[in-house]
């Protein structure tokens, strides 16, 4: 890469301000939100913020997008905290890709540690499937999010989203590694004990998410390694 005088610097890194969202990608890792009232964050995302903006981390008590997960993938609990106020917030998530998508009443499903940000016409309800739960430390959380607004979440790396259908058959995914899908599709936990048997007793392949129906499915070139199998 070529040196930069201060100024080039300046000008190629600064805030673009190219779109009137609420929500803008100042880079690909990088979220502006534009505060007139409330939004939800992800708890520890805020890099930067000017204007009267006030946070909030909500309890366990709290409905709605502020409810605290009781352990979160990463085994220590993830949660949600209330922004307010005038001005502009800056989010990131160790250095991953965000995606924005606008919900125009539909509704789709989020792990819950690749939630980052969302607008407050959004609902939610965090669940947890059970089954993972005695098979994974800390189990693994999502989050339906459904209504009108814009979701920001997050991945290692550029996504993948696979078709669901009567075509491609069930499609198979590996928990540490699966993001989002569609309101439509309810995952059953699948246990592989063969190829459990042959990968090695910790390994996470043993375990997977069998996805069937009409809808998609997101995955990352990457597994979380928060979701580790119980030994």
């Amino acid at each position: 890469m070529a040196v930069r005088t201060l100024q080039e610097f300046i000008a190629s890194s600064r805030e673009k301000d190219a779109s009137p969202e609420a929500f803008e990608l100042e880079s690909p890792h990088l979220l502006e939100v534009r505060l007139n009232g409330l939004v939800w964050a992800k708890a520890g995302a805020m890099v930067a913020r000017k204007g009267a903006v006030k946070f909030t981390r909500q309890g366990v008590l709290e409905q709605g997008l502020g409810n605290l997960l009781k352990k979160a993938v990463s085994g220590e609990g993830m949660q949600l905290m209330k922004i307010e106020g005038q001005g502009r917030v800056y989010l990131a998530d160790a250095g991953k890709r965000i995606t924005l998508l606008r919900l125009a009443g539909e509704s789709i499903f989020v792990n819950g540690n690749d939630v980052l940000a969302v607008e407050s016409g959004i609902e939610s309800r965090i669940t947890m499937m059970r089954k993972v739960a005695g098979m994974l430390s800390g189990g693994l959380f999502n989050v339906r999010l459904s209504g009108h607004g814009i979701v920001a979440i997050t991945s290692h790396y550029e996504p993948l989203t696979l078709p669901v259908n009567a075509q491609t058959g069930p499609v198979f995914t590996d928990p540490n590694a699966t993001v989002a899908w569609s309101g439509s599709l309810t995952p059953e936990i699948i246990t592989d004990i063969s190829l459990g048997t042959l990968l090695g007793r910790g390994s996470g392949e043993s375990i997977q998410l069998r996805f069937a129906g009409e809808g998609w499915v997101v995955v990352q070139p990457y597994e979380e390694v928060a979701l580790q199998p119980r030994q």
